[in-house]
């Protein structure tokens, strides 16, 4: 029988972080890195737009406030709402209303944003992330929050110890 071994949660209080910026009208606070992908917070602002993309692993998105509404088929996601988005999936949309929409993401793989003719003209992994999320930090003289980076590599099941 194996004996379980009890390790910190690492709680993170998002509020107390400050957005990213993004581009115009958009930002971001990062919550985990992880090897496959990465999870955070987007916020736009209405009328703000995320560009066509299409994502090469898996995507799971919760509306935490405000409203998008999904280009090409006009559905709309408000708070609470929650969207799986497979691999391969082309999708883009808009903040809409009179507030900010904040949705929590998780990725898989990568994003590939397009161009008008549907070149990819930008691709955004987990690696690329945490490198702009790491920029930022040591521009603003913020101490990255280590419950983001990840925890030390696991093999065979155990962590490995120094000696």
């Amino acid at each position: 029988m194996r004996q379980a071994t009890f390790e910190p949660t690492l709680p993170l209080d998002p509020d107390s972080m400050p957005w990213i910026p993004a581009g115009p009208g958009k930002w971001f606070r990062p919550l985990r890195f992880t090897s496959d992908g990465w999870s955070e917070l987007i916020r736009l602002e209405p009328g703000c737009t995320m560009t066509m993309h299409r994502h090469t692993g898996e995507a799971h998105a919760i509306n935490v406030a405000g409203t998008r509404e999904i280009f090409g088929t006009g559905e709309l996601v408000g708070p609470g709402n929650y969207v799986y988005e497979p691999a391969g999936t082309v999708d883009g949309w808009r903040a809409i209303g009179d507030e900010p929409c904040v949705v929590h993401i998780k990725v898989t793989g990568s994003i590939e944003y397009l161009g008008r003719n549907g070149q990819v003209i930008e691709s955004v992994n987990a690696e690329s992330r945490r490198a702009r999320y790491l920029d930022w930090c040591r521009e603003h003289g913020v101490r990255p929050a280590e419950q983001i980076l990840g925890r030390p590599a696991v093999t065979g099941g155990r962590r490995r110890r120094r000696r």
